[in-house]
């Protein structure tokens, strides 16, 4: 698997050279796993959870466990199959430990300054987080994923550890949610 903008067997096998050499204990060989990682995980982290500072925790997390569970990847599918659901449970696990938030902060999304238009796209792209934020964990799991991440539907199932029609079915009720929550912007 590869993302969105990536090229497929280059960059997997990379990886998988960087993994091995990880794995037996070449600090540099992680770093550059992170590096070459880092913007996935937050911007998962940042769909997931809606919060800069939430993301940026939990991107932390991640590098961190990364580091102690090298040795649990077996290599069996894309070190970056294996990374989404490491990001995608550690962001799980982190809003069950936090109480729900009824709106975003106003500081994770500071308020556009300049004409109307843009107050007014400021104003929907906070809606439409508060939306996302809002659905149902599977749901918002297989929309980030798809939608939002460019993976196709075998891809998420692989990452949910579940099927694709599971995938279609939890997307398509994500996005008539989405509709419904933001027919006033329309």
């Amino acid at each position: 698997m590869s993302a969105p903008g990536r090229e497929p067997g280059l960059d997997d096998e990379a990886d998988r050279w960087l993994v091995g050499m990880a794995r037996a204990g070449d600090s540099g060989a992680y770093e550059e796993l992170v590096r070459r990682h880092r913007d996935r995980i937050y911007r998962i982290a940042l769909r997931m959870l809606g919060s800069p500072a939430d993301a940026d925790d939990v991107a932390q997390e991640v590098v961190i466990q990364l580091w102690t569970a090298m040795s649990g990847f077996a290599g069996t599918s894309a070190f970056t199959t294996w990374l989404y659901r490491i990001v995608v449970n550690r962001c799980l696990n982190h809003r069950r430990g936090q109480r729900p938030h009824a709106e975003l902060a106003d500081a994770d999304h500071p308020p556009v300054a300049g004409p109307e238009s843009r107050v007014l796209a400021g104003e929907e792209l906070q809606a439409g987080l508060r939306a996302i934020s809002g659905l149902p964990e599977d749901q918002r799991v297989s929309l980030v994923l798809v939608q939002l991440e460019g993976l196709s539907y075998r891809e998420a199932a692989v990452v949910t550890k579940t099927s694709e029609a599971t995938v279609r079915g939890r997307l398509a009720r994500a996005r008539a949610t989405l509709m419904s929550e933001m027919k006033d912007w329309t």
